[in-house]
């Protein structure tokens, strides 16, 4: 069975949020937030989706365990890179290119 409290717990640790600012986000106390990390408490999907909105992941990034994720800093990069428009990526390419030089 999927430990959906502890997953949220791993990924907020690692992405360097607290459970305060989960629970602010879901207008709710951060004792709920603790009582879903530790399985005393159910969490909907609907608070799951919020909760990964607020680390900074897809619900699916959330189930997909074993796949190596980004770290922060570069899914950041990556989630910029997929706000700009095509001539734009193509001057970060070659920025980019030309560091590596």
């Amino acid at each position: 069975m999927f430990d959906i409290g502890g997953r949220i717990r791993e990924l907020r640790l690692e992405y360097g949020i607290s459970a305060k600012e989960i629970a602010i986000s879901l207008s709710v106390t951060p004792s709920f937030i603790s009582s879903i990390e530790k399985g005393n408490t159910k969490c909907s999907i609907e608070n799951l989706e919020l909760i990964c909105n607020v680390i900074g992941i897809a619900l699916a990034e959330f189930f997909s365990v074993g796949t190596p994720a980004l770290e922060p800093d570069l899914k950041r990069l990556l989630d910029t890179a997929k706000t700009l428009t095509t001539d734009q990526r193509q001057a970060l390419q070659l920025f980019l290119d030309r560091m590596k030089n």
